[in-house]
């Protein structure tokens, strides 16, 4: 399962096109031979301790002037440095321009709209469900249920039992600040220990359910409340994986500017910076209540994509084609309720 092609939409033109998977050599010899005969090898690379001195040497080294300026390695990368709030002459490392900062209030514009949930990422995004009655049922597919929001969590292991998930999965090349899904308070936050779990979809497939294996941090918002975006609790799980060793908390009010830590109580405005995530590549987890939101109909009817090859297609057994998002854009609305 680790050879083969990964496809993926492109929301914005509607095109098919091919993923370059970053190392993903070395990715299928760790999760699929190494796991098997080596898997000491496995755990050792999955470390914490590994995951420090992977971002140390890819991504602390300075950069030759002649890197910085080649356009070529730029365009690789999927980097616009026109969007870039600082110039990029001051990027003198590859975690300065992987922790970029960028002017989304002008280049990621947000849906005027109140009861719309956005996008936390520049991400691919692939979507799910609990519920069987759900043409979207995937449980146990991407992740332990249980395990993932922690299971001495009772509370909200019932709360989002049968509800609706969205998986935004964050390539190395990406924009690595994440930004609230919705408006609301904050009802909960916790750490979750783990391992540091590659998010190739190699890996996620080759190994059971490594999002709830991997170190992460998960905030749950209860956005029925005033100024809210009133589609009730989400619950935004975010994950670390290889080479990400932190997710440093650091929501803005305005911009990027005077940047603090989220906690239990305070009010999240829609589509404003939340967090970031140190280089590599990683993924968030929007989690939602029965019945409280609609996914987006072009995301979809993506996802049922017939022709576009996918890892997690072939290795799940049904149609689960990601479609690239940006952040901020609408991928949920507010379910329509009736009332009894």
């Amino acid at each position: 399962m680790s050879a083969g092609q990964q496809q993926y939409i492109d929301r914005e033109s509607v095109e098919t096109l091919d993923e370059r998977l970053f190392g993903d050599r070395i990715i299928g010899f760790l999760y699929s031979k190494a796991r098997e005969q080596e898997p000491g090898l496995l755990r050792t690379a999955t470390s914490r301790r590994a995951t420090e001195l992977l971002g140390l040497a890819n991504f602390d080294s300075p950069l030759a002037a002649s890197l910085l300026g080649n356009k070529q390695f730029l365009k690789r990368c999927g980097v616009d440095v026109a969007e870039c709030v600082d110039s990029p002459l001051s990027f003198t490392t590859p975690r300065q321009l992987f922790e970029r900062r960028i002017r989304y209030w002008e280049t990621r514009p947000m849906e005027d709209e109140p009861g719309a949930v956005v996008s936390p990422a520049d991400a691919r995004v692939v979507l799910g469900s609990f519920s069987q009655a759900s043409g979207l049922y995937a449980k146990g597919k991407f992740f332990d249920y249980a395990e993932l929001l922690g299971e001495s969590k009772a509370i909200w292991l019932d709360a989002f039992g049968r509800g609706d998930f969205a998986v935004f999965r964050l390539t190395p090349d990406k924009y690595h600040y994440n930004h609230a899904p919705a408006a609301g308070r904050v009802v909960d936050f916790y750490e979750l220990k783990g391992r540091y779990h590659s998010c190739n979809p190699c890996a996620v497939v080759e190994i059971a359910t490594p999002y709830s294996k991997n170190k992460r941090t998960v905030t749950v918002i209860d956005t029925d409340v005033d100024e809210g975006t009133r589609v009730g609790l989400i619950a935004m799980v975010e994950v670390t994986a290889l080479m990400i060793g932190d997710i440093v908390q650091c929501y803005s009010e305005e911009r990027y500017d005077s940047p603090h830590a989220v906690d239990a109580g305070m009010f999240l405005n829609k589509g404003l910076p939340k967090s970031l995530y140190r280089p590599g590549s990683s993924t968030d987890i929007l989690i939602f209540q029965a019945g409280r939101v609609e996914f987006a109909d072009d995301l979809l009817q993506n996802q049922r994509h017939a022709s576009a090859r996918s890892r997690f297609s072939l290795g799940f057994g049904q149609p689960l084609v990601e479609t690239d998002v940006r952040g901020r854009s609408s991928v949920a609305r507010g379910a329509a309720r009736t009332s009894k």
